[in-house]
């Protein structure tokens, strides 16, 4: 079985190893969005560090769908340009680099956007603090060209592709949700129906790249509540978005992230990972508090996962590809 250090092909996309920089937000963006020096610092140093992938932070694809100051944006042209100077950057490191868009949903606060939040329905999501409108269904179909055009401007910048953010709570997430979709038209009730915003965003997603681009999925496979979506019903969801076109599952859980509950054991989240590469074909990530060089490879040699996630390692340690590389006794 491959390790951690053996390279991967998805799609055309070619991979020098098998550690992942998960999108993690800085705060770094300017008021309206941009790219800035500063990431350009903090991402180059990662990629000079050896990661196989870089998923460039959350990126909003609507002004109504930003979440915090400081948050990356592409809902504009104007945005491409500093973009495209971070990703040539990445680049010149020979390191991959890819995107994820994403909206708040009902997470957004009237304090960043200046508007109420809107999502599936009229709901209150765990640490939230106001009540989201629901989304008309003229409104869906405006946010699904959002995220198409926000793909397109993330091509034209020269990204290797896109990642779709359908995890922890977000409004994709929200949709699929049993427990924040209560809509009773055709985006909600069964999981067919709940599914339907999601997959109408991964097909016009899909219609931007090019072949050699594979489309990441954010995905949380279990929400982690009461009465929200199961591990089980996670499991044919995931079946489903492989049907409809995603190429790569990144697999996490909880419907507020592992900000949700305090998670301390290492590979928190590989299992609702390991369950889900059970059921697809397509290539799964695992993430969850992954520090340990002979834990990461451990579970991709197993076929647990076929990479690895690492978060908070790589924001204290730059330089830990080489060093876990040089522990296993590796070259490379």
């Amino acid at each position: 079985m491959p390790g951690l250090f053996d390279p991967i092909e998805i799609k055309g996309l070619s991979l020098k190893n098998r550690i992942i920089m998960p999108p993690m937000a800085t705060g770094m963006a300017t008021e309206d969005g941009k790219v800035t020096d500063r990431h350009i610092k903090h991402y180059t140093a990662r990629a000079r560090g050896g990661v196989g992938l870089i998923i460039i932070e959350h990126t909003y694809v609507s002004q109504d769908g930003k979440l915090s100051k400081g948050q990356t944006g592409l809902y504009d042209d104007k945005l491409i340009p500093s973009l495209k100077r971070l990703v040539e950057a990445i680049h010149a490191q020979r390191t991959k680099v890819i995107i994820q868009l994403t909206h708040a949903g009902a997470k957004a606060s009237r304090v960043i956007t200046g508007q109420q939040p809107s999502g599936p329905s009229n709901i209150i999501l765990p640490n939230c603090s106001e009540a989201s409108r629901s989304l008309t269904v003229p409104e869906i179909k405006t946010l699904v060209m959002k995220f198409s055009e926000a793909a397109y401007r993330a091509v034209e910048a020269g990204v290797d592709s896109v990642e779709v953010h359908g995890a922890h709570g977000f409004l994709l997430c929200e949709f699929l949700s049993p427990y924040a979709n209560k809509r009773h038209d055709k985006y909600g009730d069964d999981l067919a129906k709940r599914l339907l915003f999601p997959i109408e965003v991964i097909r016009e997603v899909k219609a931007k790249l090019g072949k050699n681009m594979p489309l990441f999925y954010r995905f949380s496979a279990d929400d982690m509540l009461e009465g929200g979506l199961t591990r089980q019903e996670a499991k044919l969801a995931a079946q489903h978005l492989e049907k409809v076109g995603v190429d790569v599952m990144d697999v996490s859980g909880g419907i507020g992230g592992d900000g949700q509950q305090k998670f301390t054991e290492q590979g928190y989240f590989v299992p609702l990972a390991e369950g889900i590469k059970k059921v697809v074909k397509v290539p799964v990530i695992g993430v969850g508090n992954i520090t340990e060089p002979e834990y990461a490879d451990r579970i991709i040699r197993e076929g647990k996962v076929d990479m690895v996630a690492i978060g908070r390692t790589l924001l204290s340690n730059p330089n830990f590809p080489g060093q876990a590389a040089q522990k296993l006794g590796i070259k490379v």
